[in-house]
This record gives C-alpha cells, sequence and structure tokens, in this order.
C-alpha cells in the first residue's frame, strides 16, 4: 500500500509517520514539499505520488488569526481539500482527512453526534467545515476524523504553553466554562491505522474521535500540573494556584464553543476500539516533551 502523507510535520502529522508505517510505504510531505496554500504545486505531487491512500493531516489551525486572514484559511482548509477528494476521485485512492469540534457551534448539552447539524462560529470552523463538504461532494472514497483539543510533545499546544506559564507565573487564570476532551495526536494516528487495517467500503464516512470523558480548560490545567509536579517539575504556579475564570474574562478574535464534547460511538464501534481517558495520554505527553527538564526555566 502507498501512502501519501500531507503536514507530516505537525502533531498528528509527525505520528502518523509512525502509525501509518506498519501498513504500507509512506510517502511524507511537509509544507516545505506539499505547501496546501499552492494548488498547481499541490496537484503536480499528488499525481507524481500514484498513492493508495492520501492522508491528509495539514491544514490551517490558527483559530484566531483566521478572523483576518479568511482567504488563507479558505484556501488551505477548504479549496485545497476540494482539489485532494477530486484528485482522491480520479485515481480511486482513499483520502483520509481530520476535522475539528469547531463545525459546532457548542449549544447542545449532550456531546455531539456525527449527524448533528453544524453551525460553525468561527472563521476557521467555517473553513473546515467548507473542506469536509468538498470531500463529501466529491464522491471521493474518504474517511473524515473530527477531533479536538489536540495535543502531542511538539508543536503548538495547551499543555506546552502551561507548563512555559507555570514555570514563570505566581498564578495562572484559566477557562472554566468551555467542555472537552484532550486527545494526543497519538490516539488519533492509532485511531487512523487501525480504522485503514479493518476498513471496508461500508465503514467509509464521517467518525468522531476523542479520548473518553470530559474536562473544562481549567480542570485540564489543573491535572497536567499535578502529574508535572509529581515528577519533580519545579513550578511557580502550582495546581492550587490555577484560577478558574470564565470565558467572557478571556475574550479572543475567534468565539470559542462552550461544549466541545464529542460522542466517539461510531468510531469505536466500527473498528472495534476502546479509547482510553482524556487524562490518560498526558503521562507520556511528560515522558516525551523534547529537550526540556523538570527545572528548566
Amino acid at each position: 500500500m502507498k501512502i501519501l502523507l500531507l503536514g507530516a510535520n505537525g502533531q498528528v502529522g509527525w505520528e502518523l509517520q509512525r502509525s501509518l508505517a506498519a501498513l504500507g510505504d509512506v510517502m511524507a510531505h511537509g509544507r516545505a514539499t506539499a505547501d496546501l496554500a499552492d494548488l498547481d504545486a499541490l496537484r503536480d505531487v499528488v499525481r507524481a505520488a500514484k498513492a493508495d491512500v492520501i492522508a491528509n493531516a495539514a491544514a490551517y489551525t490558527a483559530v484566531d488569526k483566521a478572523e483576518s486572514e479568511p482567504e488563507l484559511a479558505m484556501l488551505i482548509n477548504a479549496t485545497a481539500v476540494g482539489l485532494l477528494a477530486e484528485e482522491a476521485k480520479r485515481s480511486n485512492a482513499l483520502l483520509i482527512h481530520y476535522s475539528t469540534d469547531y463545525v459546532f457551534d457548542g449549544t447542545k448539552t449532550a456531546p455531539y453526534v456525527e449527524t448533528d447539524v453544524a453551525n460553525p462560529l468561527s472563521l476557521y470552523g467555517r473553513s473546515k467545515y467548507a473542506g469536509e463538504e468538498a470531500v463529501r461532494a466529491s464522491g471521493a472514497r474518504h474517511l473524515i476524523f473530527r477531533t479536538s483539543w489536540v495535543y502531542a510533545p511538539r508543536g503548538h499546544n495547551f499543555p506546552r504553553t502551561m507548563l512555559k506559564f507555570a514555570r514563570t507565573r505566581d498564578e495562572l487564570r484559566v477557562v472554566d466554562d468551555q467542555i472537552g476532551a484532550p486527545t494526543s495526536a497519538e490516539l488519533i494516528a492509532d485511531v487512523t491505522a487501525q480504522a485503514l487495517h479493518r476498513l471496508s467500503d461500508d465503514k467509509l464516512g464521517t467518525y468522531h474521535v476523542t479520548a473518553t470523558g470530559a474536562a473544562s480548560w481549567h480542570a485540564y490545567a489543573q491535572r497536567l500540573l499535578q502529574l508535572a509536579v509529581a515528577r519533580g517539575y519545579v513550578l511557580k504556579s502550582t495546581p492550587d494556584r490555577v484560577k478558574a475564570i470564565p470565558t467572557v474574562d478571556y475574550p479572543t478574535p475567534a468565539k470559542r464553543i462552550a461544549n466541545s464534547r464529542l460522542a466517539t460511538d461510531k468510531v469505536r464501534a466500527a473498528f472495534e476500539l476502546a479509547l482510553p481517558r482524556w487524562d490518560a495520554g498526558l503521562d507520556r505527553f511528560l515522558d516525551e516533551l523534547p529537550q526540556e527538564s523538570p527545572t528548566a526555566s
């Protein structure tokens, strides 16, 4: 099996290089060799690969910046994704694409299921949903995995930021009225490999992939710092110095959603998966932080 991986240097893409290697020959491309903002070059890469599977882990992910760069966000998250879907349809390749909880408005009180109506509140969310719709409209064989609150030992993400601030600040102020499931890039990559291994045409479509359970950003930060302190991290902001604040006290250019919980019943049943609790991946995260030590400043 020949697998073309786009976005190979991102959080999910980096883990996909590992998880997909057991299933075939992975041709991994980062932005330097496959930039989704350059449609002609992107098409050339896809056609030259002659892949059986196109895994697209590349995206415009700057949620707030997207509000001031709508054309670029739409180009990368929607137009380029549509091109990938068209090329997959043309060559009968499988397209694996990743989307987000931001396609919903967060007003539902229960976890969102795959058939719930999308109503994105931000430009980022609208661009990601437009990409989903382009994939579905193309007629290409596809898997779309929606996920949320992604983190990894590399890249820009919430737990790395919290650890950085906790070393230097006397107190952290973290939102407690947004709820979701922190999900490791490792888990997303492993689910992708398992789904690809067990895939049949009746299992194509859209799935939600997150860890189980839920937490607020505030509870997430406290749990992370508890684990860090237990490992010997020297922090100025210990777990008891993480102050809970409402969303209104932390305004951002892009509107955040209160409920990011995604129901995972469908993916667990289809691919015979047991998904871990949301905090299970934090130990590995702390184990694998690059070039960092508990007392680093």
